[in-house]
Order: C-alpha cells, then structure tokens, then sequence
C-alpha cells in the first residue's frame, strides 16, 4: 500500500475522496492543517476514519488567521490521531513582507514539536537558508513538504535527519527535480500530493487527489530504475517510522 504523508482534504469531500485513495492502493491519508478551525476539522475527519491521521499546525501564509495562543494547538495534542505539527515554516515568495512574522511563529511551533517530540511537516518557499538555519536550533525532525530544491540543499536536510516529501512536481516536464531523487537515497524519501494543489502529468492544472501517488511512484520508479513495488515498500516504511504509524 501508499502513503499520501500531505494532503489538504475537507469534510465535504472526505468520503468520496478517500475512497478515490483506497482505490488505487493508497490507503493511509495524512491530512496536513493550516490554521486552528482547518486542525480542528482535521482531527474531526481522522477521527471519522481510521486510516487518516493528521497534523496541526499554522501555515506560514496563513499567520494573520493566529491569536498566538499555542496552548489551543497543544490541548490537540493529546488526540491519538494528531501525528505531527504542520504544516509550518517560511514562505519569502508571497509573504516576505511578514517574515518576522513568520519567523517568530515557525519558532513557536518548532518549540511545541521539540516539547512533544512530534515530527514537524515544513513549508519553505524562497526561504532556504533561514529554514535550514532556524531548524538547526531545534532537536526536530520530519518530512520537507514538497521540496524543489538543490541536491545540496537536499544533502543539508537529510544530515539533519530530516525526509523529503516528493509529489507531483517530478512529473512536470520542466521539473529538474529528477536530478535531485536521482542522487538522493530512497531511505530519505515520502510520497506527497498537496491535493487538492498541483497535480502530476497528465492531469497537471486539474484538482489533484491522493488517488494520484501512484503515478509519482512511477515517476520515482523510473528515475531510480527500480520497480514501482520498491519505490512503494520503501516509501511506506519510511512514512510508518516518520509519523509513528
């Protein structure tokens, strides 16, 4: 089976979608939160379904909608369905003009996740350096959602023990991201799809779902030149250990 480590699903949509998921083999949802109403719809979802978990946690362009109470988040920790803090971190491309902002809550948040041990699910955009050197400060691992960056970049996030959350951006015909998961060892990869946002080749422009992680497994499969049943195995039980599943 798969793994979706990061995708934005909503309770309207939620039975029809995950039922999309289950099948075409992807039978573990991790639904990824982006203020406190969408964490505590979140955990009402997984809480409805036993193979969905979820992350809580204030999206670094959704920092407007925080009162700055980061007790409301950790009174949600104690659902056993809440597996990481997320998604949280920097984003300079729509929202530099906030970044001490931003800066200051991703330091909260990363302080909850060090205080729990939870993993924390990390959004940079145009921030790398500040992301690589924020998190150095805190005895925190987890994934690198949707990483488009270097292969040094790459290197400098897994020395830190943290995984990269691969989606539909491989399959792009312009994506250089191949040049990357080439080079990079399959122990430091999860698959992701940010549904309902950017989804894989040949339904790019279209509402992306879970049920399309097998196409970016395949994608993964060809570029590593191994079979799509690896790719599968390994991604899952790299999942499993991340978000103690």
């Amino acid at each position: 089976m798969f793994i979706d480590t990061h995708c934005h699903i909503n309770m309207d949509e939620a039975i029809y979608y995950i039922k999309n998921a289950e099948d075409e083999n992807v039978k573990v949802l991790i639904n990824a939160s982006e203020d406190l109403n969408s964490s505590l719809e979140n955990i009402k979802i997984s809480d409805m379904f036993s193979n969905v978990f979820t992350c809580v946690g204030v999206h670094p362009l959704d920092i407007d909608k925080y009162d700055g109470k980061i007790e409301k988040f950790e009174s949600l920790l104690s659902n056993k369905k809440v597996k990481a803090i997320g998604e949280i971190g920097l984003d300079y491309y729509y929202g530099k003009e906030k970044k001490k902002e931003q800066i200051k809550v991703f330091r909260e948040f990363l302080s909850l996740a060090e205080k729990y041990n939870l993993p924390v699910v990390v959004h940079s955009r145009e921030a790398t350096m500040d992301t690589i050197n924020i998190l150095k400060e805190y005895n925190v691992k987890g994934v690198i959602h949707c990483f488009g960056g270097s292969l040094e970049t790459a290197k400098e996030y897994i020395k830190m023990g943290f995984c990269l959350g691969i989606g539909g951006v491989l399959t792009f015909k312009n994506s250089k991201l191949y040049e990357v998961v080439r080079e990079v060892s399959l122990d430091n990869i999860v698959l992701e799809t940010d549904a309902p946002f950017l989804a894989p080749e040949p339904y790019r422009g279209t509402k992306n779902e879970s049920k399309y992680i097998p196409i970016i497994a395949e994608k993964l499969a060809s570029i590593k030149g191994i079979s799509v049943d690896e790719i599968m195995t390994k991604t899952t039980i790299n999942a499993r250990r991340i978000f103690d599943i």
